[in-house]
């Protein structure tokens, strides 16, 4: 199993709102890249975001944003042990 591509511009999207509060939103312009775009409609099918261009997170949003910046903490620590080590 694998993250897609669309998985990974969630993921990005996610990463942008702030993990500290809640009373940030996006707005995803028109012109911005068609994976953003296309991440933006797609979290907010899911519940994750308040409009299909951004807005603000979902309390489910919330928790996802907050575990994605959990995982991409986790990662790059990791990524700092390894280098460490050598």
């Amino acid at each position: 199993m694998s993250y897609s591509q669309q998985n990974i511009a969630e993921l990005n999207l996610l990463m942008l709102f702030s993990s500290l509060s809640g009373l940030e939103g996006l707005k995803i312009h028109k012109n911005a890249d068609a994976s953003m775009i296309a991440a933006a409609q797609h979290l907010h099918l899911g519940g994750f975001i308040t409009q299909v261009d951004g807005g603000y997170l979902t309390s489910l949003g919330v928790q996802a944003a907050e575990h994605a910046h959990a995982l991409f903490t986790l990662l790059n620590s990791t990524d700092q042990v390894l280098l460490q080590s050598h």
